[in-house]
């Protein structure tokens, strides 16, 4: 079993037994995709909710809508089918206190707008509040632990 770590602004596609783990998840977002079917995991790492203009020569994976895209297009590459793709998605703190929409706030938005446009359903969330997160998630079943300082781990 090999445990892959996807930085931020990058993404992996993986099968069991592999776990991918993401860590300092702030007001970043994961979004985990997985096929039950083929038990084909995907994770992301979003930083910015838009990408806006022309991303040529720019780190797609940087961003919700440009990097949701790319990880199904790598999945289905793997063997996946779009049809059989399901979310869970995580992070998206509050990091820093404002009056305004957080930037937090803005990626979980985005994402979940995303992946609504892809027809894609997200199963589980563990989003917003004003801490920090470890994702870690299991190709073998799709699970996803959430790791949190001071307020314990969940499995989602």
């Amino acid at each position: 079993m090999s445990n892959l770590v996807v930085g931020i602004s990058d993404q992996k596609v993986a099968g069991p037994p592999d776990t991918l783990t993401t860590y300092a998840l702030g007001s970043c977002v994961c979004i985990c995709l997985y096929d039950n079917l083929r038990r084909i995991g995907g994770l992301a790492h979003i930083l910015l909710p838009k990408a806006f203009g022309d991303v040529s020569g720019r780190n797609v994976y940087k961003f919700a809508d440009t990097a949701i895209e790319e990880l199904v297009r790598g999945m289905i590459k793997q063997g996946s089918a779009h049809l059989h793709l399901t979310a869970k998605i995580a992070g998206g703190a509050n990091m820093f206190i404002s009056d305004e929409k957080s930037i937090g706030d803005r990626n979980v938005e985005t994402v979940m707008q995303e992946l609504q446009r892809l027809r894609i359903r997200i199963v589980a969330q563990d989003t917003g509040a004003n801490y920090g997160r470890t994702a870690i998630f299991n190709t073998q079943d799709g699970s996803l632990t959430v790791k949190t300082l001071g307020r314990g781990n969940k499995v989602i």
